[in-house]
């Protein structure tokens, strides 16, 4: 064969490979997807001033949400809640723990093992009252929702310690 023949070829072959990965794209290969892995809807971002966020929370949530505070423990309606059901930010309404993921921790505030999404929450370091800790805030309005400790169940040895103040619950 002459070599012209062979680039001939070649291109032939080259446009018939192309043809088929433009015209009978190949099914992307899906891989499980955990609850923790899981994103919800790109984040969107929730921004207020001090006076809006004071006409839209209860004096309460706004300490809470808006001021980093700390409800006392044992005092949400939340903490025993057993309902099957979603649990929103109380500022934005931003999907945060599923009821699935919530658990007995013992410490008087609703706690659960993981967030509803990999980007329903944010985390920062948390340096105050002497201790070094975790501070979990809504992905969205970045109000303060508690804090994250490494002492909860499997799977994920993770104790997330809500303030109930600051979540909405929805029954499925």
């Amino acid at each position: 064969m002459k070599p012209t023949t062979l680039f001939q070829i070649a291109g032939c072959l080259t446009l018939i490979g192309l043809l088929f990965v433009f015209v009978f794209p190949q099914p992307q290969a899906t891989a499980s997807v955990t609850q923790q892995d899981k994103q919800v809807d790109p984040p969107r971002k929730v921004v207020k001033t001090d006076a809006e966020w004071k006409k839209i929370l209860t004096p309460d949530q706004y300490v809470v949400l808006r001021q980093k505070g700390t409800e006392r423990a044992g005092t949400s309606p939340l903490n025993h809640n057993k309902e099957k059901g979603i649990y929103y930010c109380a500022g934005c309404h931003n999907p945060l723990f599923s009821s699935d993921a919530k658990f007995e921790s013992g410490t008087g505030w609703p706690s659960f093992f993981r967030p509803i999404a990999k980007n329903a929450v944010a985390e920062e370091s948390d340096n105050s009252y002497g201790m070094v800790r975790t501070e979990v805030e809504c992905s969205v309005c970045h109000g303060h929702l508690g804090h994250v400790f490494e002492d909860g169940p499997k799977p994920t040895g993770l104790r997330y310690c809500m303030n109930g103040v600051a979540l909405k619950f929805e029954p499925k």
